[in-house]
């Protein structure tokens, strides 16, 4: 609610390729009012790891610290002449973090 145009073509450009974006009908748990609500949905429905138990509180621990870095660079990202997408970002993301430290030698 409340989400202008502009916010709207962010929040795609963040979802990218990934995600479709589909205008659904929720019912409030607390009124059991009913409304259309926009959600973003993966976009393979043949992933096999669409399916199944999710856990937040393991994804917050696990995750949550390098997609809040990932989000903070495609933002920033968002005022370059030439924006990347979210996924372009992830990707650079993993890149540099995948990269050992200078210095360090890998074995073969």
């Amino acid at each position: 609610m409340g989400i202008s145009d502009a916010e709207l073509i962010v929040l795609d450009a963040f979802e990218d390729f990934e995600y479709v974006r589909r205008r659904v009908q929720i019912s409030l748990t607390d009124t059991s009012e009913t409304m259309h609500a926009d959600t973003y949905v993966w976009s393979d429905a043949e992933d096999p790891d669409l399916y199944g138990e999710w856990d937040f509180e393991e994804w917050k621990r696990v995750h949550m610290k390098d997609f809040l870095t990932m989000t903070l660079g495609f933002m920033d990202g968002l005022e370059r002449p030439e924006p990347k997408t979210r996924v372009e970002t992830y990707q650079s993301f993993m890149h540099e973090h995948e990269q050992p430290e200078s210095g360090t030698q890998v074995e073969s």
